[in-house]
């Protein structure tokens, strides 16, 4: 994995797109990780088919939900 400073980053934009083609690209913020680079290709496999999960789950019937009402007694805290 490949680490850049967003300094380096800002410099030279098409090395860390060449960088990203062979793994995800770490981008620095002040010595932290701030942000990452990755390839479409990379990043489609990362996202899978979450459309169709959500296609998978869509359901046509409605469900009855009635929760139950909780009642209580407030209580004043023993300071």
């Amino acid at each position: 994995m490949t680490t850049l400073s967003a300094r380096e980053f800002n410099r030279d934009v098409s090395a860390a797109k060449r960088a990203a083609l062979d793994g995800p690209v770490v981008i620095t913020d002040r010595g932290r990780a701030s942000h990452v680079l990755l390839s479409v290709e990379r990043y489609e496999e990362l996202l899978g088919d979450t459309v169709n999960w959500a296609n998978r789950l869509h359901m046509e019937d409605d469900i009855e939900f009635a929760p139950t009402r909780m009642d209580f007694e407030p209580r004043v805290p023993d300071l």
